[in-house]
C-alpha cells in the first residue's frame, strides 16, 4: 500500500483529489489525501509565498516518512520567490522545458526523500479544456462552449493555452461564462471529463501521474 498526500492550493483541487483521483488510483493500492493549504492561522487556500509553502511541505514530509508528498500548485500565478524564477534563461524556454526545471529545482530546495514536485501547467482549469463540450451540462450556454472549442483548438494541447491575466485559461473561461464557480462546476466538469481523456491530452499531468504509479512498482 502506498500513501500519497497532495498539498493542494484551492478547494477545487481539493475535491478532484477526493473525487477524480483517489478513486482511479485506490484499486492500484495507491492511496490519496489531499492537503489544503495554510495561508496564515485558521485561514487555508492559496498560494502567497514560498516560505509559506516550504513550511507546510517541509513539516508534512518529516511527520509521515513512510508516505509520499506531492503537490498540485497552478504554475499560472506562482509566486516569484519559487526556487528557479529567478529570470534566468530557463523562463524563456519551452513551458515543458520550463516546468521541469523549475520542479527539479522545487524538489532540490525541500531536499525530503519524499518529496516529488508537481505544477499544474498553467492551471487546474487547463484540465477542462481537455473536452469543453462537458460545460454544456452544467451551464446551458451551447454558443459559449463553441467559442472554448474554440479556443482550444489554437494550441497543441490544453496545458499550452498561455500564462497571463488576460489568456489564462481559468480567464478565458470566465470571460466566456461569466456563470462558471470554479468549487462549484471545476469538480463537476473534470469528473465528466475523467482522467483518460485528461492524461491523453495533458502530457505533463499524464508523467504526473506515471511518477505516482511507478510508486507501487
Amino acid at each position: 500500500m502506498i500513501r500519497v498526500n497532495i498539498f493542494v492550493e484551492g478547494q477545487t483541487e481539493e475535491t478532484f483529489v477526493r473525487d477524480v483521483l483517489a478513486p482511479a488510483f485506490a484499486y492500484k493500492q495507491i492511496y490519496f489525501t489531499p492537503i489544503l493549504a495554510q495561508t496564515s492561522r485558521g485561514h487555508k487556500g492559496g498560494i502567497v509565498s514560498y516560505g509559506k509553502v516550504k513550511h507546510q511541505i517541509e513539516r508534512l514530509c518529516k511527520q509521515d516518512p513512510q508516505a509520499w508528498v506531492t503537490t498540485m500548485i497552478d504554475y499560472y500565478g506562482l509566486p516569484t520567490d519559487f526556487p528557479g524564477q529567478d529570470g534566468s534563461p530557463v523562463q524563456n524556454a519551452d513551458i515543458y522545458v520550463r516546468i521541469g526545471r523549475l520542479e527539479q529545482a522545487f524538489e532540490q530546495d525541500i531536499n525530503q526523500p519524499n518529496f516529488l514536485s508537481n505544477f499544474i501547467v498553467h492551471e487546474y482549469e487547463a484540465l477542462l479544456f481537455c473536452q469543453p463540450e462537458k460545460f454544456i451540462d452544467w451551464i446551458d450556454d451551447e454558443t459559449s462552449v463553441k467559442k472554448l472549442l474554440a479556443m482550444k483548438a489554437e494550441f497543441p494541447t490544453p496545458e499550452q493555452i498561455n500564462n497571463s491575466p488576460q489568456t489564462a485559461p481559468s480567464k478565458r473561461i470566465l470571460a466566456t461564462i461569466p456563470t462558471y464557480k470554479k468549487t462549484l462546476h471545476g469538480p463537476l466538469i473534470a469528473a465528466d471529463i475523467g482522467l483518460d481523456s485528461m492524461r491523453r491530452q495533458c502530457p505533463h499531468f499524464h508523467r504526473w501521474l506515471l511518477r505516482i504509479e511507478a510508486l507501487a512498482d
